[in-house]
């Protein structure tokens, strides 16, 4: 576990001076190419079922329903912006994770964190031990299809991970997740 979060540590700083100029960036442009605020936050579940709030650059618009995941919107494309569409598409939109990362809320590779209301896939995952580990920036689940993948596969790759984990495993997820965002792979919810 230590060793794990000194690798985060790690990362987070060697990556020090390409994110923060990056965030800098896309923080203005989502200030000035929609109204409301730059940081979107969400109640999400942690390890060991704990809360904390996730941090995203806002993608959506300010009437978007909160607490509910895209894919259940009945028609998402019309609450995401303009920009919100490249930065999620790029995957951008997840950056301010990094400030979770560096509060120990987050770690870069373990389970998406679920909405403190997914019961489904809480419950699902609760199956797999895959509640007890530290959630993560990506994951097995992301690298295997993401957004389309069903519930019951995407707990079901959490418990892989839970079961598997090694600092070999992170570094291969990590390498595997930068080709499939760069691929555009896996993503759903209005984007393409």
């Amino acid at each position: 576990m230590k060793i794990k979060r000194i690798f985060d540590m790690f990362l987070v700083l060697v990556m020090f001076p390409i994110w923060v100029p990056l965030m800098i960036v896309l923080a203005i442009l989502v200030k000035i190419t929609s109204k409301g605020s730059v940081f979107f936050t969400q109640k999400r579940v942690g390890r060991n079922r704990k809360y904390f709030v996730l941090y995203k650059f806002r993608s959506m618009y300010t009437n978007t329903p909160q607490d509910v995941p895209t894919h259940l919107l009945k028609n998402p494309e019309m609450f995401i912006t303009p920009f919100g569409r490249f930065i999620r598409k790029t995957s951008l939109d997840e950056l301010p994770q990094l400030l979770n990362i560096i509060k120990g809320e987050l770690s870069f590779v373990g389970p998406r964190p679920a909405l403190w209301n997914q019961d489904d896939l809480i419950n699902e995952r609760e199956k797999y031990g895959a509640n007890n580990i530290p959630v993560g920036l990506t994951g097995l689940a992301q690298i295997k299809g993401r957004d389309e993948l069903s519930l019951e596969r995407k707990a079901a790759y959490d418990g892989e991970y839970a079961k598997t984990r090694s600092l070999i495993l992170d570094i291969k997820i990590l390498f595997m997740t930068v080709l499939v965002v760069l691929r555009g792979r896996g993503i759903k919810e209005g984007i393409q």
